[in-house]
């Protein structure tokens, strides 16, 4: 990843799809792999709330013993999920 924002984006974006599809072994060992980054790569102690207001996502964490926020498009996290629904036959549930 680039940059923080770019690490939160891809897990927010992973976490809307395990979250929606909460038995695919695959979606959750990528949400493994994004929480990772975020705690190893760049320090983030605890995400502390996702919300969810109008068009954006915002997500609240601690980040070097401070509580810190960023906010995400929904079009841009929920597209993910939402090419996963249209086309369901190319991403299998892997338990």
């Amino acid at each position: 990843m680039k940059n923080l924002q770019d690490a939160f984006y891809n897990w927010l974006s992973i976490k809307v799809v395990s979250n929606a599809r909460p038995n695919d072994k695959a979606a959750q060992e990528t949400l493994a792999y994004f929480d990772a980054v975020l705690k190893e790569d760049y320090h983030v102690e605890k995400i502390l709330q996702i919300e969810e207001k109008e068009d954006l996502y915002y997500v609240h964490y601690m980040h070097q013993g401070e509580k810190k926020s960023m906010r995400f498009p929904k079009e841009l996290v929920d597209f993910m999920l939402q090419a996963i629904e249209k086309e369901p036959h190319k991403y299998p549930i892997i338990e």
